[in-house]
Parts: C-alpha cells; sequence; structure tokens
C-alpha cells in the first residue's frame, strides 16, 4: 500500500453541500482534503465557468429571470452551456438539488444554500487563495465531449485556456488536469506536468482516447494511458480490480478511483494499493484514514466572512 494516500474532494463535497460552488469548495477545504476537484466548461463568450453538465442541469440549476429584459434565450435550464453568456449563467441559482427525489441520494446529505451562484475558474482561484491554501492541489475536470462537437469547446483552445488562468494566479504547477476525453491530455502534455486520464465504460472508445483502441492494448487500460501521456489513471471504482492495479503498478501509474463514498469499498480499494480516492464524502473518508493511520491532509480554518 501506498504510504501517501490521498483525499480528493469531488466537485468540492457533493455529497454535503452544493456541487461546483465556491461555498461547496470551501466547505471541503475547511473539512480537509489533499486535492480540490471541481468540473469546468465554457461560456458562450469564452469564460471558464464550474459545471458538470454541458447542458444547464434541471436538477443542479434553477433559473431565477432573465439576464436582460426579453431574453429569448430564457428559461436557461435545458440549454447547452456553451450558448450561454456569463451574464446569462450567472442568474442561475446553483445552490439547490431539483426535484426532491427519493432516488437522489445527495437530497439526503447535502445542505441546500439558495442563491448561490455559477462560479469562473478565476472565482475559485481567488478563493483558495484566501484561504491560504497552498499546499491543497487544484484537479480541474475539463468537461468535453467528442461525441457531441456542437456542445463542447475546441480541445486545444480550451486546454490553454484553463492553463493560462491557472498560471495567472500561480497555480499551474501545482494543478492537475483531468478529462474523459483524452485529446484534453494530448492538448495538455506541454502545459501541466499532471494529467489524470479519467475512463468508465462509456467511454472505453476510440472517440474517447484520442484515437486508441484498447483492443490494441489487450484491453489494458493502464498502457493505453500511458500511451496518451497520463500521469495517473482515474477509473470509474467499478473498473478496479487486482487485474488492473498489477497492470498500473507495471508502468508507476498511480490509480486515483472515483466516486467512493462507501467506507468499507474505501477500505477494499485501501487495500489494492490505490494512491486516493475521489469522494462526495470527505468526511467519511477522513474517518476511514483515522481508523487505519494515514496520514490526514490538514483542515483549513474558515475565512471570517462568508462565501457566496
Amino acid at each position: 500500500m501506498h504510504g501517501h494516500v490521498e483525499i480528493h474532494g469531488h466537485r468540492g463535497a457533493r455529497g454535503l453541500r452544493p456541487e461546483n460552488t465556491l461555498p461547496g469548495l470551501a466547505f471541503a477545504l475547511e473539512l480537509g482534503v489533499d486535492a480540490l476537484e471541481f468540473d469546468v466548461a465554457l461560456s458562450s463568450d469564452g469564460q471558464i465557468v464550474l459545471t458538470h453538465d454541458l447542458i444547464v442541469s434541471p436538477v443542479t440549476s434553477a433559473d431565477t429571470g432573465m439576464a436582460i429584459p426579453g431574453d429569448e434565450m430564457f428559461p436557461y435550464v435545458g440549454k447547452p452551456i456553451a450558448s450561454l453568456s456569463l451574464a446569462q449563467l450567472r442568474t442561475l441559482d446553483v445552490g439547490i438539488r431539483l426535484p426532491k427525489r427519493p432516488d437522489d441520494p445527495f437530497a439526503l446529505t447535502q445542505v441546500p444554500l439558495p442563491d448561490t451562484r455559477m462560479p469562473t475558474l478565476g472565482a475559485v482561484l481567488g478563493l483558495v487563495d484566501a484561504y491560504g491554501a497552498d499546499g491543497v492541489r487544484l484537479h480541474v475536470e475539463l468537461k468535453s465531449n467528442p461525441e457531441r462537437p456542437d456542445l463542447t469547446a475546441d480541445p486545444r483552445e480550451f486546454t490553454e485556456l484553463v492553463a493560462e488562468e491557472l498560471d495567472r494566479h500561480g497555480r499551474l504547477g501545482d494543478a492537475a488536469l483531468l478529462s474523459f476525453d483524452w485529446r484534453i491530455l494530448v492538448a495538455a502534455q506541454p502545459l501541466v506536468d499532471r494529467r489524470f486520464a479519467l475512463v468508465e465504460e462509456a467511454t472505453m472508445a476510440p472517440a474517447w482516447m484520442n484515437g486508441l483502441d484498447l483492443a490494441d492494448f489487450d484491453g489494458d487500460l493502464a498502457a493505453a494511458a500511458e500511451a496518451v501521456g497520463a500521469t495517473t489513471l482515474s477509473p470509474d471504482r467499478v473498473l478496479v480490480d487486482d487485474t488492473l492495479m498489477a497492470a498500473a503498478s507495471d508502468r508507476d501509474l498511480p490509480v486515483v478511483v472515483w466516486t467512493v463514498n462507501d467506507p468499507d469499498e474505501a477500505a477494499t480499494l485501501l487495500d489494492l494499493g490505490v494512491a486516493g480516492l475521489v469522494t462526495d464524502y470527505p468526511d467519511r473518508m477522513r474517518r476511514v484514514w483515522a481508523a487505519r493511520g494515514l496520514p490526514l491532509p490538514t483542515p483549513i480554518p474558515p475565512l471570517r466572512t462568508a462565501v457566496a
């Protein structure tokens, strides 16, 4: 097992606070995580905004009104992120989960924060700086779907914009860029040292893997990730077994697994030798770490002023 295994806060701490929001990210920092993971996409006016979905989600977003009177794009929920300006996106309330469904696990545990707005990457970097969270890495997932070019920014341009913003705030050196679209990883190679090859069953195809065919690697995900220049393999938890871990170990490729919320499953994965776990519940993982005597990331004291 790795001597130091990391806890990565998924979309901040999605199980506890609204995802991809400033208060959600702040809460994860205050709990204590090794890395803060969040998702970004480009607005119609080229602004880097935090969102998991390339179409405004009716679960995490609610319309509050028009950005300008008579806006023909309104309502904004259900519209592509790429078709909306920052001003339009900033009208959305992203501090609640709708509708309240009994099959939504986060509805039971997430504290709603109404009137929270969709932040930009720049605002997140300002927040992290205000917290003095120099020891927390930023893991920026670039949302890109090669099968939906109508919704997706140009991979190279998108990657360069994100890298430039991180660099502007002095955070490029200790950041990681993540994507299921491995074209992003190729574009990121000359720009950033840490590149995470995200993968799930649905993306194990050449369109997602920068043209690579997994069959050419005898089904070895670690070999394919290495071939595309990834520095970490980050698979869906259901893909992780002894075979995958052995292949990754042969290539000195760390494995960071998502999204792990069950303590027993976390224990099994720790025994397999993962380098980190991405979780919606950093509090739960911290208890697992403490029970095993693993080093814990340091909680960061709250700011004196509220984050909105």
